[in-house]
């Protein structure tokens, strides 16, 4: 038997792999980059992650049909922030059996937990992503793994029926897995609720080195990330190029309506420094400081200003002059007094 796990890095991910390990159930690492998963790259991690339980790893990039099927009109709605958590999980798993027919796996696992998060893991919401799920089976392409008709009952009828939650298994109605015998549903476990003591003890026996704490996550569960997406689109509409302008540096609402970005280390110099078919770059000419972006079609005022408060955040002094280049046209300015800069910041 060959199972594909949703492998998003944390502890209950992990758990969930190694249950069906010790079963004599082969398994394949999915992680799929829907673009907000951090700043970070986690590479490594997922790599020596996935080793402890000797689980190949597989990364699936999608961020762009999260953004342009998913982020901005999910079915079910938003969590606190802006989070389409049930869609975005259904979504996984839509990617997820793609994936099954390609390597000729039998089943999907997920290291959901009941009660855990209020938005996701509700019952009732992960009842909302295997109905969701059924409704991708519908396509054709599944036939082969399906029988619709209940004739053949070697295979399930509906695709969400080869979804198995390994965590909270013995809390939720055997999967089609656990019915034909692929695993066992007495060797899975029965955890609910939001505190992860039993988690953790599990990790500590197990012996892993590598596991992600509880906390943090999806950039989309942040505030601050959140109400960036809600001003853009409040503005205009955000395209795909966007998103690391939401995500990184100093984010700020300029005197005419401009948006304007400002890095605060060299790491964000590099992610601003993309392409945005929308925004042009600050570049600082003469002195040391970050980089900037800002819309292109701003007011002229806006892009002094925005020259101005990058200086503010440089290596320079006030009432001095200095070389700015915004998009193609170069600028002598000066800076701005950072207190006055940060009071353009969306946050402060």
């Amino acid at each position: 038997m060959l199972a594909l796990a949703l492998f998003s890095g944390g502890c209950d991910s992990l758990i969930s792999m190694k249950l069906l390990k010790d079963q004599g159930v082969e398994v394949i690492a999915l992680h799929f980059d829907i673009g907000f998963g951090g700043n970070k790259d986690k590479l490594e991690y997922f790599q020596n992650a996935t080793a402890q339980i000797n689980v190949p790893l597989k990364i699936i990039d999608i961020q762009k049909q999260f953004f342009d099927e998913v982020l901005f009109k999910p079915k079910y709605g938003y969590g606190k922030y802006f989070n389409p958590c049930i869609d975005c999980h259904a979504n996984m798993f839509a990617h997820a059996f793609s994936y099954l027919l390609e390597v000729g796996a039998h089943f999907v696992i997920s290291g959901e937990v009941l009660g855990q998060r209020p938005k996701s893991q509700r019952k009732e919401a992960l009842d909302q992503v295997k109905k969701l799920v059924r409704g991708i089976g519908e396509n054709k392409k599944f036939d082969s793994l399906l029988s619709r008709d209940g004739v053949d009952s070697a295979k399930p009828r509906t695709l969400d029926e080869l979804l198995l939650r390994p965590m909270s298994a013995k809390l939720l109605e055997p999967s089609f897995p656990e019915k034909m015998g692929w695993v066992e549903r007495e060797k899975l476990l029965d955890i609910s609720g939001r505190g992860r003591h039993r988690q953790l003890e599990m990790i500590k026996d197990y012996g892993f080195k590598y596991y992600e704490k509880p906390g943090g996550g999806c950039l989309l569960t942040q505030d601050s990330v959140a109400d960036k997406i809600k001003d853009l689109i409040s503005h205009r509409p955000m395209n795909f190029e966007d998103i690391d302008m939401v995500k990184v540096g100093r984010y700020m609402v300029l005197e005419n309506g401009a948006r304007c970005v400002i890095s605060r280390n060299e790491e964000e110099n590099i992610k601003l420094s993309k392409p945005n078919p929308q925004m042009e770059q600050i570049v600082l000419l003469d002195c040391i400081g970050p980089m900037g972006i800002i819309e292109t079609n701003a007011s002229l005022d806006d892009k002094i200003l925005a020259g101005r408060i990058a200086l503010s955040y440089g290596k320079t002094q006030i009432g001095q002059n200095y070389q700015v280049q915004i998009g193609l046209k170069t600028y002598n300015l000066s800076p701005i007094e950072r207190e006055k800069a940060q009071t353009y910041l969306l946050f402060h």
